[in-house]
């Protein structure tokens, strides 16, 4: 792996550039998934040709606002998922992040690592001050793996996404930059 690739990796998980090949296996399992995407995004799921230029884990150019990574396997460098910093604000020095894991790489705690991973990039690379995140009230895997990366909870915005034909809270969490480095120092 490259010196960036080394840096934002753990014993289970590394972040890198988005490949070409990437898009395929994220758009099947993570995209054509109706219930997966209609709970990680709050656009409603439409069907997309197989075309990888229309895939949303397409990176067509880089951008200032958005930081896109293929999360990989560290041992084998399978595909494991995608993450990003997305709605990067330089001037307020904040940020949202997201990650969603292929299912055979769901249940092994590794979403732990790939907020942890984002956090690293956010605040030591990108200088951002704030990182903020929001899941479904009933997504207690990523709640769970949130608090344990030192988010704290700041509220739920109650009924405020439509997932499958019902109303589900929103719950918003944040960890700022002092937070976060003081947490890796008692570590």
């Amino acid at each position: 792996m490259d010196g960036e690739a080394r840096y934002l990796s753990t014993d289970h998980v590394a972040l890198r550039a988005r490949h070409p090949a990437d898009v395929a296996i994220l758009q099947t399992g993570l995209y054509e998934d109706l219930v997966t995407r209609s709970r990680a995004d709050t656009r409603p799921w439409r069907p997309i040709p197989p075309d990888p230029a229309l895939s949303p884990y397409a990176v067509a150019t880089a951008n200032e606002d958005v930081a896109f990574f293929s999360v990989v396997a560290s041992v084998d460098n399978d595909l494991a998922g995608e993450a990003l910093l997305w709605g990067i604000d330089t001037h307020n020095r904040s940020a949202h992040l997201g990650l969603a894991l292929l299912p055979g790489f769901r249940g092994r705690g590794w979403s732990v690592d790939v907020i942890e991973l984002l956090c690293r990039y956010g605040f030591s690379v990108r200088g951002l001050n704030r990182l903020q995140l929001e899941t479904l009230s009933d997504n207690t895997p990523m709640i769970r793996a949130a608090e344990h990366a030192g988010f704290q909870s700041e509220g739920v915005r109650r009924e405020s996404a439509w997932v499958l034909g019902s109303f589900v809270g929103n719950v918003v969490m944040s960890i700022l930059q002092t937070e976060w480095r003081d947490a890796r120092r008692a570590r």
